[in-house]
């Protein structure tokens, strides 16, 4: 017998947001495009971007299980689709700031009570030339 895979797809709108701002605590307010996966119809991670400045967009990211696919998808958006030169990111999350580190991210900076309070932001920035994946 067969145990049934999973599916992940990439989805889009705002219940990729309400779900990132359930996680982070925080209400994301319009305009700002969301990207996210969705296993077996339940969103499980997604990424908000907005702040758009031309040069830099900001990125707020929660959940789990991020692919390859969504990864290069974000990529494409923030690089080849926006044409910026940066991604600024703002997470609480020891797990999104390791793996910001291993896509080419550096430490910018700390934003105190940015999540609530005693819930600092951590602000990581990667340069175009830096994305590693």
């Amino acid at each position: 017998m067969t145990r049934p895979t999973s599916s992940r797809k990439i989805v889009c709108g705002d219940d990729v947001a309400e779900f990132v701002g359930k996680r982070v605590n925080s209400i994301i307010y319009p305009p700002f495009t969301a990207m996210g996966i969705e296993r077996d119809g339940e969103i499980i991670a997604g990424a908000v971007f907005n702040s758009f400045t031309g040069c830099d967009v900001h990125v707020t990211v929660a959940g789990e299980g991020f692919t390859r696919g969504f990864v290069r998808a974000v990529r494409h958006y923030v690089f080849v689709q926006l044409r910026c030169l940066r991604i600024s990111i703002e997470t609480e999350k020891d797990e999104v700031i390791d793996y910001a580190k291993r896509l080419g991210a550096q430490t910018e900076g700390r934003k105190r009570n940015h999540f609530g309070k005693g819930r600092h932001a951590i602000l990581l920035g990667i340069l175009k030339e830096d994305w590693r994946f």
